[in-house]
């Protein structure tokens, strides 16, 4: 079977589920702290801890000297508190240390590969945090890869299998035009969460099975795929 193109996948996907139009989730600052929140839980609990984190600390410069355990009490609904708790008030302490002040908006006006550079630079923030705070904030090509995102690519012969998540990122955000970015992670999003899920996915139903290399006959199916 010949690789499939991102773009073949796209349009399968669009087919199934509808278009998806990118509109801003939250500013830039904002999204960081809510993607450090998401990391190893669901996005139900990491907006709860969100939301309460905001009543609690309504403005982010209450953080940089909050203590952290208090931090850590207003979001345990996100799990892994005591980590995130750090990660976050660690970050915004470098954020005001290098920039003077708690914003990000500036990263709009770096080249693409700079911001960011500068955003991995942060504590706590990988490839994954920075494309969130690139791509759902500032609108610019970053495509962000989750678990969902990762084993969609892996079934569908985008990425070799093992692939690091830096080369990832990279390899996939080359896989679509930029301007399709933001609608390929959502509908790769959702492809994961409702038919190529990690067990049991529903092969047989699948729109992209045709160009699934984990599908073809030919090929040795991942562990717990079934035609």
């Amino acid at each position: 079977m010949q690789k499939p193109s991102g773009r073949d996948i796209l349009q399968h996907l669009r087919q199934q589920y509808g278009p998806r139009v990118w509109l801003s989730h939250h500013d830039p600052l904002a999204e960081l702290i809510l993607t450090i929140l998401s990391q190893n839980t669901s996005d139900k609990n990491s907006h709860r801890a969100f939301l309460s984190l905001k009543k609690v600390f309504p403005y982010w410069q209450q953080l940089l000297t909050s203590d952290p355990a208090a931090i850590a009490e207003t979001i345990k609904s996100g799990g892994l508190a005591v980590i995130k708790a750090n990660r976050i008030q660690s970050a915004l302490i470098e954020i005001q240390k290098r920039h003077g002040s708690l914003n990000l908006d500036f990263l709009a006006d770096l080249p693409f590969e700079e911001a960011r550079k500068w955003l991995l630079t942060l504590p706590g923030v990988g490839y994954k945090t920075a494309a969130c705070v690139l791509l759902f904030a500032l609108g610019r090509p970053a495509m962000p890869v989750d678990t969902h995102v990762y084993r969609v690519a892996t079934r569908l012969g985008l990425i070799p299998p093992r692939t690091t998540l830096e080369n990832a990122h990279r390899q996939l955000e080359k896989a679509v035009q930029e301007r399709e970015i933001y609608e390929f992670h959502m509908l790769m999003v959702e492809h994961g969460r409702r038919q190529c899920s990690a067990r049991r996915p529903d092969c047989l139903g699948c729109i992209c099975k045709n160009l699934c290399t984990a599908y073809d006959k030919d090929m040795a199916l991942p562990e717990g795929l079934q035609k």
